[in-house]
């Protein structure tokens, strides 16, 4: 049976990547200075304004003003006219301390309140979390989404080498795949959009992103005579950033993680410290599925953690090889008990989670990169 499966991933010019760059770029510098932060630092961009909201606790003393308009650079905007000009937008600050009452579920869990555990920080919040992966890709990832990072990734650039020199920041990817028996074998559309200098005519466009955007990064083997490739489609892409739309922190919670292939349990993370188990526990359970897959225990897997807020321990651990196990989920669950940590605690000093390493993560997903500590592959006994 065929079917076609679809995945999106936007540039660092994208109105709400602005955004997640910008909070994760505050996060870091906290940590440079105090890994001990609390931060949940929520960004939101319009029309040459700036707003920084959110809760930020720590003994570190950040000039925040400095780092947005920094990593406003840093992606390329400088024009107030066509999208944002970093030297001149309005930067405002809207920021209080953690909550006391969720500090006291952060700082010491229920577990360690009832004498249960020992030094024990609870789960900063309640939810769950999903990890996946799958052997189709070598990144693990699944192939739509790993096509589309790296095409949106090749899209940067070629505009920051000035390969081609008339794009701009803003842009969108979209890769539709072929699968046939539940394996990817075609790629059956492209589609591209990217902001543009004025006056650029519609054909060179298409043609520069074809030859060297497109051609450099998906395989021949995967396109054909049928493959559609939708370039600029509505003819025009000058105005984008926040002046063409809103951004807001957390908004490309789909893009950062499996596109759509995978569940998602709706926590975004761009912005948060790893006390936040919808960043670290995300990140963990990426770690757990990966290796069971790298370590051949299945061919794809999807595992949830769900946790309660001030409790240490997660409520429950749910794990799905799609039938593609070599021993049963049941087993794989004890397997991972035994293995892993999955307090906040644990998967913080496992992932080696306070450093600053989150403005790396904004960008292209938060999974398939070789270089993050959820990547590596470990052996399972």
């Amino acid at each position: 049976m065929k079917r076609l499966f679809t995945s999106e991933s936007v540039t660092e010019g994208h109105p709400d990547k602005l955004c997640d760059y910008i909070s994760d770029s505050i996060l870091d510098e906290y940590f440079k200075l105090d890994p001990y932060s609390r931060v949940a630092c929520e960004t939101v961009a319009g029309k040459g304004q700036i707003l920084i909201t959110g809760e930020i606790t720590s003994n570190a003393e950040v000039n925040i003003e400095n780092i947005v308009r920094n990593a406003i650079k840093e992606v390329g905007f400088d024009n107030e006219s066509t999208d944002i000009d970093y030297r001149t937008c309005k930067v405002l600050l809207n920021i209080s301390k953690q909550s006391s009452d969720i500090a006291l579920g952060v700082d010491k869990s229920l577990e360690q309140k009832q004498g249960l555990r020992e030094n024990s920080e609870g789960a900063g919040d309640q939810g769950m979390m999903f990890g996946f992966a799958t052997d189709e890709t070598e990144e693990y990832m699944p192939m739509p989404i790993c096509l589309a990072h790296k095409l949106s990734k090749r899209l940067t650039q070629v505009r920051k080498e000035h390969i081609i020199d008339y794009i701009r920041p803003d842009g969108k990817v979209q890769v539709t795949v072929e699968y046939e028996k539940g394996e990817p074998k075609r790629i059956d559309t492209i589609v591209i959009s990217t902001q543009h200098k004025e006056n650029i005519e519609l054909e060179q466009l298409k043609n520069d992103i074809k030859e060297y955007v497109i051609k450099p990064i998906v395989s021949e083997k995967l396109l054909d005579n049928n493959t559609k490739y939708y370039i600029n489609p509505t003819g025009r892409f000058v105005i984008g950033g926040p002046l063409g739309d809103s951004g807001l922190t957390g908004r490309k919670i789909i893009v950062d993680t499996y596109g759509g292939y995978s569940r998602h349990g709706g926590g975004a993370f761009s912005g948060k410290d790893p006390t936040k188990v919808d960043r670290s526990a995300a990140y963990m359970a990426r770690y757990i599925a990966k290796n069971i897959v790298a370590n051949k225990l299945a061919k794809k897997c999807e595992i949830q953690l769900s946790y309660a807020i001030g409790v240490a321990k997660p409520i429950s651990i749910y794990i799905d090889t799609f039938g593609t196990g070599k021993i049963s989920d049941t087993e794989i669950v004890k397997k991972v008990n035994n293995t892993f940590n999955l307090t906040p605690k644990g998967i913080i000093e496992t992932l080696d989670l306070r450093k600053p390493i989150y403005r790396k993560t904004t960008n292209y997903g938060h999974f398939g990169k070789t270089d993050l500590p959820w990547e590596q592959i470990i052996k399972l006994v």
